[in-house]
């Protein structure tokens, strides 16, 4: 009985922690996941909130963008941020949270959950709590309203490959508190329990879409981390390992950052932002349709976490 619960033990910890991979793995690196070219995008806001010019930077060709021109996924790239331009009853405003940082001879990704303000006309100035995100898919611009903010975000690419781990280099500063905060400008700010992470999500999934247009799915492989400390510079070459099948016997498994998921959007086949339902577990076999793959510096959802918390990430690659 101990050495099975000494077994486990350990196993957990080895799955918990990232590993160096062996000699004959095949690595696959993510198109731009180098995090070496960028696109910048040059875009004005409306004079109503100051007529400023502002820079948004996309991961995707190096190219320069300039005007109010909504974007979409520039060179094949599959990456989409959560820079966006948002006009909202005629007015233009952006929110930049994902930027391109120099690191060595080339670049990297940064992400930072700040506050994005909005002064109209020096009668109102509107504080709303955004976090930095990059993902596997497409944002939809401009945005219209701030209503179901998921619905604007198309989740996920199309996969069949069964990688046995993803890799990346990453960085973290967090400012470590006890609490988080909410605040989306129209109500009072308040205090959201627990302290707040940078995550890192890969979800496989085995999606299926309905004569109606909707969307489920069965999750055919897992691996999500958060890290809630300051790493002491750069980890190079973490690798984690991907889970595949019902992994919830598994000593790793956590409910509440691994379960089924309900409240992701993709676009179906008519190009309508639909739910992607998660109704079960595949076989640990089974080959997937697409993958999720989300850095972020702030867990909880929209308008939720610690201003300051900052995640860079560079070199993201597939390990079979």
């Amino acid at each position: 009985m101990r050495q099975n619960t000494a077994a486990a033990l350990l196993l957990a910890i080895a799955l918990a922690m990232p590993s160096r991979g062996g000699a004959d793995d095949q690595v696959v690196p993510l198109k731009y996941g180098n995090m070496d070219q960028w696109v910048v995008r040059h875009i004005k806001e409306s004079g109503i909130i100051g007529g400023n010019t502002k820079t948004l930077y996309e991961i995707g060709p190096n190219k320069t963008i300039n005007g109010n021109i909504p974007y979409t996924n520039a060179g094949g790239s599959p990456w989409g941020t959560s820079n966006v331009m948002a006009k909202v009853m005629g007015v233009v405003k952006t929110n930049n949270s994902v930027f391109r940082e120099r690191r060595g001879n080339g670049y990297c990704a940064k992400m930072t959950t700040h506050l994005e303000s909005v002064k109209v006309l020096g009668l109102m100035n509107i504080k709303v709590l955004a976090a930095g995100s990059i993902f596997l898919g497409d944002m939809k611009e401009p945005i219209t309203g701030t209503k179901e903010a998921q619905k604007w975000l198309n989740f996920g690419i199309p996969f069949t490959g069964r990688p046995k781990a993803v890799r990346y280099d990453y960085r973290v500063s967090v400012p470590g508190t006890k609490n988080r905060v909410r605040q989306n400008g129209f109500s009072r700010k308040q205090t959201v329990a627990g302290p707040d992470y940078a995550t890192a999500i890969l979800l496989l999934q085995k999606r299926t879409e309905d004569a109606n247009g909707n969307i489920t799915a069965k999750r055919v492989g897992t691996m999500v981390v958060r890290y809630g400390k300051s790493t002491n510079g750069w980890v190079n070459n973490a690798t984690y390992t991907i889970m595949y099948g019902d992994i919830r016997h598994n000593p790793q498994y956590n409910a509440s950052t691994m379960g089924l998921r309900q409240a992701d959007y993709a676009r179906n086949s008519r190009g309508e932002s639909v739910p992607i339902r998660e109704t079960g577990w595949a076989d640990a076999d089974e080959k997937p349709t697409h993958m999720v793959l989300q850095f972020s510096s702030s867990h909880g959802g929209a308008y939720v976490g610690t201003i300051g918390n900052t995640l860079w990430i560079d070199n993201v690659e597939l390990v079979y």
